[in-house]
């Protein structure tokens, strides 16, 4: 190769000559894939689905991911009898050409000797050679951190490689995400860590509707039983932890910000519509909340609460049936047992408005659920809360769209949402304020970040908005076809899927990632800690917060 030709093609994509190739490539089409003939010289127990490999093109090098492997014969006679482990000369005599290997190898991506990533259109010529991807190449395809015109942000590594795979978070806070896996596969993990590059980049706020206590201040770890640190404990200046249950939050040794309170005004009939299941509810009592709201506004639960025990009198003044006004009483009398909930808040202290305080200052909101962790909580605060987001993101980008000055921009937002089928399952999706955000808010500047194990009872139209997914072991057959749905490559992500490993493995997919990817989770330990302290704030929380109001 002339030192011309070296100059002009970057080291991610000159073809290697000194490494030993994984094989060559003996077949297959642009649709299905191509076909690896696994070298002899390779050790076959290394080569795993999902590895990230690199095929020696003339002009391209096709990036690509091992999705299956099979043992092959040249001529099945040769199983009649097979040798035995004493059999070395004779085992060594069929391994020259009589037994092979062959691996399904799938190009997701092809790379220009001008270093350009482009879809790939065209096929690599018979034998062309197929290595393990260098550092060099992962760094090519998927970025680096060190790189100042995108915000990169690892979240691990490829199978067998120490090159750290980046995620492009200014394209992730574009769509929706989502985080999804079966119980116990680590999914808390990969959204603390997804959310610590959030924070540390400042790419967008967020707003984290915490349902077990697993963000804010410590959380433990299932695999040692190790306790390991929330994100305000890394980032104290820039988490504010609102609390449902302050003598939760204290006893494990945080100082809430603000302790939530919400008032039966808040608490409007479009946010009981998400309950409709949770409570089984009949649409007719949603009908009559509907007649109550007509009549007192936003005193409608006040109303109920206080005259729905009549329920025969309090139906004849509103002219609905008595039943409904009974049930939609009887399911909402809980409300009055929730310790968050009273009945008049001063709108100076209406902790909503602090909350968007908060986010307009772009401090990210950790609302922790102590021990107030029941369905219903957590369906009835989210919805509150997510409302009134909405409605002022609305009104924030409307006044944008007219002024069109950079200064009044809205600060992106994500909501982090668990158990998301509660929220986004086929009904609540076309009622609620979260199919709403799921559908239409990234115009807004808003979008969701939902985590779950049942992909499957998510809304496939709201499934399908979702942009960037993260996805750990999957088993159930309904939930692996949800989640891939829309991705190009499904055939070949649901063998890779099939493949993972229950912990610190995930499969990367969508806006955000340049190209599928199976990674190893990077570690949320003490070098990570070190990691993000670079933008810790050095002022206490107290000041920060003090100077904001």
């Amino acid at each position: 190769m002339s030192s011309s030709l070296k100059i002009q093609v970057p080291d991610a994509v000159v073809n290697p000559v000194i490494k030993i190739p994984l094989g060559h490539i003996i077949e297959g089409s642009l649709t299905e894939g191509f076909v690896m003939r696994v070298a002899r010289e390779a050790n076959l127990e290394e080569i795993k689905a999902g590895k990230f490999v690199a095929i020696s093109g003339n002009e391209y090098t096709f990036f690509s991911m091992i999705t299956n492997l099979t043992l092959q014969v040249a001529h099945p006679d040769i199983l009649l009898y097979p040798p035995t482990e004493r059999d070395h000369l004779l085992r060594d005599f069929l391994k020259k050409k009589s037994i092979y290997a062959t691996a399904q190898v799938k190009p997701m991506i092809a790379l220009t000797k001008q270093g350009n990533t482009i879809p790939v259109k065209t096929v690599p010529q018979h034998f062309a050679a197929v290595h393990e991807a260098s550092s060099r190449d992962v760094a090519a395809i998927f970025g680096a951190e060190t790189d100042s015109t995108r915000k990169y942000f690892n979240m691990g590594h490829p199978l067998d490689m120490d090159a750290p795979v980046c995620i492009d978070l200014e394209k992730l806070a574009e769509r929706s995400t989502g985080v999804f896996g079966k119980s116990g596969t680590g999914k808390t993990f990969l959204t603390r860590l997804l959310l610590a590059g959030l924070i540390k980049k400042s790419v967008a706020t967020t707003v984290i509707f915490d349902m077990h206590n697993e963000y804010g201040v410590q959380a433990r770890q299932e695999s040692d039983a190790k306790f390991v640190k929330g994100l305000k404990a890394l980032f104290p200046s820039k988490v504010a932890i609102f609390s449902l249950d302050p003598q939760a939050t204290r006893r494990r040794g945080a100082q809430p910000d603000v302790e939530v309170q919400i008032s039966y005004d808040d608490i409007h009939v479009e946010d009981i519509m998400s309950l409709q299941t949770e409570l089984n509810l009949h649409s007719t009592a949603l009908e009559a909340a509907y007649l109550i709201y007509g009549k007192y506004k936003d005193q409608w639960l006040t109303a109920l609460l206080e005259q729905g025990h009549d329920a025969k009198e309090f139906a004849q003044q509103l002219g609905a049936h008595p039943e409904s006004i009974a049930a939609l009483y009887r399911k909402l009398k809980r409300i009055e047992k929730l310790p968050f909930v009273v009945k008049k808040i001063p709108h100076r202290d209406s902790v909503i408005d602090r909350l968007m305080e908060y986010v307009q200052k772009d401090i990210h909101v950790v609302i922790e659920f102590g021990n107030q962790t029941t369905t219903f909580c957590y369906l009835l605060v989210a919805n509150v809360i997510t409302r009134r987001i909405h409605h002022e993101y609305v009104q924030k980008t409307e006044h944008y769209l007219g002024t069109q000055r950079a200064q009044d921009e809205p600060q992106k937002l994500m909501i982090v949402i668990e158990e998301a089928h509660k929220f986004l399952n086929p009904i609540a999706a076309s009622q609620t304020i979260f199919g709403i955000i799921a559908r239409e808010m990234r115009k807004y500047f808003v979008t969701l970040f939902v985590i779950d194990q049942r992909p499957s009872g998510i809304d496939p139209e709201v499934l399908s908005q979702i942009g960037t997914k993260i996805v750990a072991q999957l088993s159930d057959e309904k939930d692996i076809q949800a989640v891939l749905m829309g991705a190009s490559n499904a055939t070949t992500l649901r063998a890779v899927l099939g493949s993972l490993d229950t912990k610190k493995q995930a499969l990367l997919v969508g806006h955000a990632i340049t190209m599928p990817m199976v990674i190893e989770t990077r570690t949320y330990d003490q070098t990570f800690y070190a990691d993000m302290q670079d933008e810790i704030m050095a002022r206490p929380v107290k000041e920060v917060i003090d100077d904001l109001f």
